[in-house]
């Protein structure tokens, strides 16, 4: 088994080669890898079968069972991203902005890549091909480590990728840790130097592992306790389908919903409907003691429900006596990632979205939406929750760092 600082030399080696590919190399590159990855659907889907075979051997849950499995059309739609990469702009080289001080001299910042991507996450192989494509076009060499539940099938999906390249050496930029132990992700966290920023995509104690022992610089994504909040104005279709969608279409997500918030005002001829329309698909739904007033048959909702993130078919409700308690329940609940108000009220639309802290705020739309891929960037890196250096989906753009370009003519000072 090769050591984690070995893969991580190797990685940042094989980032000077790649710095060297033009655009239109690196998007023919990205086309041959989707190419391949087709090419190897039978190895993969029977690796992944596998994978999905000792999951369910070890009890292991419905929503991490899903987010393993890869299908025929899921494998499609991952070559189909590598494709959407691949036509995207290109941001390396880019001017941010320039201009010329008063003595002459000229100055540009610039877009370049970061260098090194680590990134960690669990159970998700369609995350493998994201990463690879979005730091192939940036230019930057990635470091995977993933989870010992998807090893196989992302073995399968790197060895197929690499067959795009043809310089082994090149093809040192994707790098799969051999190294799969949980002591591996504080070992990986510490390779300053070798790596220049890793992205954590997972569940909130492996997200607390690499902020606590990390001494290479990290964003924090993943856990997303989204809420949806039906307005007194609310068009109920559009609520009723909005949260539908948030639920049921891919529970096991970090940006489907977990808690209803629902206007007193409406709460007795609507939250019957939509306890009746969840239910009908499955889902158990917990409410406040307010909530169960109008439905009994809900199920009690504790203290720890508002702060779950259930990644289930399982959907808290509360009702609130304005938008105002709307925004503070998220404030205390929340966890910065994504948002929605269903409304059509002009004045409380404007207040959840200027008062709601989060990555992405919605109005009128599922929280769904909240993805790299429907933002238009191709895939994604991952959802960042904080602040600094990039917020949201981390598409191309959150790849690259800026560096200025100062331009003299025997300027001194």
């Amino acid at each position: 088994m090769r050591t984690i600082r070995y893969q991580c030399e190797l990685a940042r080696r094989a980032q000077q080669q790649l710095l060297t590919r033009s655009a239109s190399q690196k998007n023919a590159l990205l086309r041959a890898m989707a190419d391949c990855l087709i090419a190897s659907a039978e190895r993969i889907l029977s690796e992944n079968a596998m994978d999905v075979e000792e999951a369910m051997r070890d009890g292991q849950s419905v929503a991490l069972v899903d987010r393993l499995t890869l299908t025929p059309a899921r494998l499609e739609g991952m070559a189909a991203g590598l494709r959407d990469i691949a036509a995207l702009t290109d941001p390396v080289g880019s001017i941010v902005e320039g201009w010329v001080q008063p003595n002459g001299l000229q100055i540009r910042q610039v877009r370049v890549p970061l260098g090194v991507v680590g990134i960690i996450y669990e159970a998700r192989p369609n995350v493998t091909t994201d990463a690879i494509g979005l730091c192939i076009k940036t230019g930057n060499s990635v470091v995977l480590r993933g989870s010992s539940s998807t090893f196989r099938s992302n073995q399968a999906i790197v060895n197929a990728v690499l067959g795009a390249f043809s310089e082994s050496t090149e093809a040192d930029c994707i790098q799969l840790l051999d190294d799969t132990r949980r002591e591996s992700v504080v070992e990986f966290v510490q390779m300053k130097g070798l790596v220049d920023l890793v992205i954590p995509r997972g569940g909130a104690q492996l997200i607390q592992t690499v902020i606590t022992h990390a001494t290479v610089p990290s964003i924090e994504t993943g856990v997303g306790n989204c809420h949806i909040f039906v307005d007194e104005s609310a068009d109920l279709d559009w609520a009723t389908s909005i949260i539908l969608n948030a639920k049921v279409q891919r529970p096991s997500v970090c940006n489907s919903c977990e808690t209803i918030l629902i206007h007193e005002a409406i709460a007795d001829r609507y939250l019957p409907r939509i306890v009746s329309e969840l239910n009908g698909r499955n889902v158990e739904v917990r409410g406040c003691d307010r909530a169960r007033s109008v439905v009994p048959t809900m199920m009690i909702a504790s203290d720890s429900d508002w702060d779950t993130e259930y990644l289930d078919l399982i959907i808290a409700v509360k009702i609130v006596g304005s938008v105002a308690d709307a925004v503070h329940h998220i404030r205390q609940h929340g966890t910065l990632h994504s948002e929605a108000i269903v409304s059509n009220d002009f004045e409380n639309i404007s207040w959840f979205t200027s008062q709601v802290d989060a990555a992405a705020v919605l109005v009128n739309a599922s929280t769904r939406f909240v993805d790299g891929g429907e933002f238009g960037f191709g895939a994604e890196m991952g959802i960042s929750t904080q602040k600094l250096h990039a917020r949201g989906p981390m598409g191309l753009k959150e790849l690259t760092t800026m560096k200025y370009i100062v331009v003299g003519s025997g300027h001194v000072r």
